[in-house]
């Protein structure tokens, strides 16, 4: 079970983030202003589109993939955008097995669709540039004819490429935090999972606002998306805000990523979201548990997700009752799992009591806990899922972001969401 009071001790959560993945969050609001500023000089802002892309495709994989994902949810039916996932991997040779194992990503492989063409667009983002499947994916899709963009550290051979196959370069912008070294004076030991894989190290998890920005800034470009035209800079408002009242040193009470990381202590999630953007978010919190506090967690769309994980809710982890002896001395067994339902939505409307929705500038506190008597307007499908979860004795928390943009409202969940899992890790591994 957590020692939740150990969220409520700075240097114990220093001690334990040998990545410092808390500054490196931190620093998310930095980096998206950095990476529209470089992208500004690569050439983007003159850039003359003569019409949308017929699709957009986004390579890459992990927050790059993930990118592509939410850039998808943003731009709705409007346009086709489609993330290219790798779908093959390079066997290593035997004689190199014995030697220092390569990067995993070195031999993943991608593969256009047989339909793109002269009138589609590829995207290709990499956090290292050294992939060689998207080098050649670059090199099949100037074979195509596609127009063809390429976010990668300069000097990397992905951003070689690039000029090879007359690609619009845009640099990859990289943390500006440098990871710790796990025994180092004053240090603890090792973060769980710190290391374990030295070929398949854990992900800068900021990394995502690094591949998404440049994105966001040239689909605005093309018109693939309807954003607001300051809705990235006031993005980066937004990560800054979140970062403010996510730090270390606020007390859990006040912090509602560290607030978020104790509900889900001990518990299965299960990620339910309503709507696509709020979808994007709750994806991408499945997959930070996984990475940053090593916790399964399933995500899902109302309303098909109520039928998805009904079974959850009828087997052990949902039974409120236990089957075996009342008597027995429980003092020596860890504590059971159970289910924990977190709701997140995006919410047209202003939160119930108040006047107006706060606009992308205002001074809010940001996505916050809907109380379970809330009075506000909930569709059928949240309708569903709050008495699905009273009806079998889940808790179900949820979180509901009012902003109007859904850029913001994007921006506000996953901002929050990212530091839970990362406060919910090192706790943790302390306890």
């Amino acid at each position: 079970m957590l020692d939740d009071t150990l969220l409520d001790d700075p240097a114990a959560l220093q001690r334990a983030d040998h990545d410092r993945a808390l500054l490196a969050l931190a620093g998310s609001g930095a980096r998206v202003r950095t990476a529209l500023r470089l992208a500004e000089a690569a050439g983007l802002d003159r850039l003359r589109p003569d019409g949308r892309p017929r699709a957009v495709l986004v390579a890459g994989h992990g927050s790059a993939l993930t990118a592509g994902e939410m850039l998808a949810a943003l731009a709705g039916t409007a346009s086709l955008v489609a993330p290219l996932p790798p779908t093959d991997a390079a066997p290593v040779p035997r004689p190199d097995r014995a030697t220092a194992p390569a990067a995993f990503t070195a031999g993943l492989a991608w593969q256009l669709p047989g339909w793109a063409g002269p009138l589609d667009l590829l995207v290709i983002s990499s956090a290292g540039g050294g992939e060689r499947g998207l080098v050649a994916l670059a090199e099949q899709a100037y074979a195509r004819g596609c127009a063809i963009v390429v976010t990668a550290p300069e000097g990397s051979p992905l951003a070689e490429a690039a000029q090879q196959v007359r690609a619009l370069p845009l640099p990859f912008v990289p943390s500006a935090v440098e990871p710790t070294e796990p025994g180092a004076p004053g240090d603890g030991a090792p973060a769980a999972g710190y290391g374990a894989e030295p070929d398949l190290p854990a992900e800068d998890p900021a990394a995502l606002w690094a591949h998404l920005a440049p994105l966001l800034a040239l689909t605005q470009k093309l018109g693939v998306t309807q954003l607001a035209y300051d809705a990235l800079p006031l993005t980066a408002d937004l990560l800054d805000a979140t970062a403010v009242r996510c730090r270390p040193d606020a007390a859990a009470y006040t912090n509602p990523a560290k607030g978020l990381a104790a509900r889900l202590a001990g518990t299965v999630p299960l990620l339910w979201a309503e709507g696509p953007v709020a979808g994007a978010a709750a994806v991408r919190f499945a997959a930070q548990l996984a990475d940053r506090a090593g916790r399964p967690a399933l995500a899902g769309l109302l309303p098909q997700v109520l039928t998805a994980h009904r079974g959850m809710f009828t087997g052990q982890l949902g039974a409120g009752a236990d089957p075996d002896d009342f008597f027995r001395d429980r003092v020596e067994e860890p504590d059971p799992l159970h289910l924990q339902v977190l709701l997140l939505r995006q919410v047209a409307g202003p939160p119930s009591g108040s006047g107006e929705p706060a606009g992308p500038g205002e001074q809010d506190d940001g996505p916050a806990e809907v109380p379970a008597d809330d009075s506000g307007p909930r569709s059928f499908g949240a309708t569903r899922a709050h008495r699905l979860a009273a009806a079998h004795g889940v808790r179900l928390t949820e979180y509901a972001s009012h902003r109007a943009d859904p850029l913001h409202a994007l921006a506000d969940l996953v901002a929050l969401t990212d530091f839970a899992a990362v406060y919910l890790g090192l706790a943790a591994a302390q306890s």
